[in-house]
């Protein structure tokens, strides 16, 4: 059961929603911050850039990276660089990899590590072990990077690595303290890749996942100098009551402590003397797009924020309540309203259901917006077009989600109690199913009222 109206703003949705979507595209971000000119080229923004080199002298070029988006801008670096790329290796999601003219790519799991991850892993180290200091190296990195570039650290093993992240993933510790235990329990993270592209000059292009855009989050920071310690990786272990580590997780962490192995890099170290990092694509971004769509379709619009963190069910009565303000006095802007959002939330696993914090956001709004005669849409989705262990993006829910439901014999509470948005989704038709996007900056949200 859906009005006209309703089903009208549930196709606006999906289409701001693409608008977002589209305008991170991660190809044509790299064709926007890098430009080749013969042997000139130029980084950043074309009326403003942060770098300009002569890539004449270099004897070689290589292409390394991991991550969600990798494949599309490593195809857009191919384009420019053409065959002076010597040789590239990529890590990418199963189901997001593409045919590239140099480029290996390789398919792994994530959010999980898998020995795909750690043997694609080993070829970019290979690869970044035979460059010198008359070589160039372009690291691409985008959203998953973490899980899909992948080496445990000392005696760590994959699977004990693959324990840890699964617990780390279910206590509802946030991305940034799951990175900052991944940093220390790898050889790669955390600024340690730039130590094994040395002596070569590195330009490391990022596609940011990561509330703030902080450099050293994105993927865990392989080429970024890393300003978390082995003491913050133990805090995040004592926050969430983390015990009976594997011995080998626990020895390196306390070998650690206690100084008898090296930090990862930090601020000034030799490692990025020679290493230029620029983000081309990030969450505001993509709000910036959806409100411009949103306003060409009549709405009057609001971006609350690119940074919203928190409890997934908590900052979905946020919205809602914003949503009823909007009915009831007209603030902080007057219908027909977009008020749009981004970040990344968390969710607590308490239940052994199948979904994602995009679908668990929709589904306690759902539960929220029950009731109301007026016309409210609400969406949240992941911009990869993938949202948890799932196919769909995330949801789209009106007034009526909770009575489709209904008639399907379902308790929308009892399904958010057990964490299975995704199979009351399922019943009620309102999944948001995009596919594989080829990009990954975090959500975006959308609250639609007429």
């Amino acid at each position: 059961m859906t009005s006209n109206e309703i089903r009208t703003m549930r196709r606006e949705a999906e289409e701001i929603f693409k608008a977002a979507v589209a305008a991170v595209d991660p190809y044509a971000a790299v064709k926007r911050f890098v430009r080749v000119e013969g042997d000139r080229l130029s980084l950043g923004p074309k009326e403003r850039p942060a770098a300009e080199m002569d890539i004449g002298p270099y004897e070689r070029i290589f292409l390394v990276g991991g991550g969600k988006a990798t494949a599309p801008m490593a195809r857009a670096l191919e384009e420019l660089l053409g065959p002076r790329i010597t040789r590239g290796v990529i890590t990418v999601k199963y189901g997001f990899a593409q045919e590239l003219a140099v480029t290996e790519v390789i398919e792994a799991n994530h959010p999980l590590p898998d020995r795909n991850g750690v043997e694609g892993t080993e070829k970019i180290l290979s690869l970044l072990g035979q460059a010198g200091e008359r070589d160039l190296v372009f690291s691409i990195i985008s959203g998953g990077g973490s899980a899909l570039l992948v080496r445990p650290a000392g005696e760590i093993t994959l699977e004990e690595m693959q324990a840890l992240t699964l617990r780390l993933l279910e206590c509802g510790a946030t991305i940034d303290e799951i990175n900052t235990l991944r940093k220390h329990i790898s050889a790669v993270k955390g600024g340690q890749m730039a130590r094994a592209a040395m002596p070569a000059a590195t330009i490391n292009l990022m596609l940011s996942d990561v509330v703030g855009d902080r450099m050293d989050v994105i993927a865990s920071g392989p080429f970024v100098p890393d300003s978390s310690t082995f003491q913050d990786a133990w805090q995040v272990l004592e926050k969430y009551e983390l015990k009976d580590l594997p011995a080998a997780i626990e020895s390196h962490l306390r070998a650690g402590l206690n100084g008898r192995i090296p930090d990862t890099p930090k601020a000034g170290d030799p490692a990025f003397e020679r290493v230029h990092n620029l983000i081309i694509g990030s969450n505001i971004l993509a709000l910036e797009a959806a409100e411009e769509n949103a306003r060409t379709l009549g709405y009057r619009t609001l971006i609350l924020s690119s940074m919203i963190e928190g409890e997934t069910r908590d900052v979905a009565r946020v919205h809602t309540g914003i949503a009823r303000e909007v009915i009831k006095t007209g603030r902080p802007v007057p219908s027909p309203a977009c008020i749009i959002s981004g970040g990344e939330t968390t969710v607590t696993i308490r239940g052994n259901g199948l979904g994602g914090r995009n679908q668990e956001f929709c589904l306690a709004a759902a539960l929220d917006l029950h009731g109301l005669r007026e016309t409210v849409v609400v969406l949240s989705g992941g911009t990869d077009g993938d949202d948890g262990p799932t196919h769909a993006a995330g949801a789209i829910v009106d007034p009526f989600t909770m009575l489709r439901g209904k008639e399907a014999g379902l308790s929308a509470s009892e399904f958010l109690q057990n964490n299975d948005a995704y199979h009351f989704f399922e019943k009620t038709g309102d999944l948001l199913i995009t596919g594989p996007t080829g990009t990954n900056v975090m959500d975006v949200r959308l609250i639609l009222v007429r």
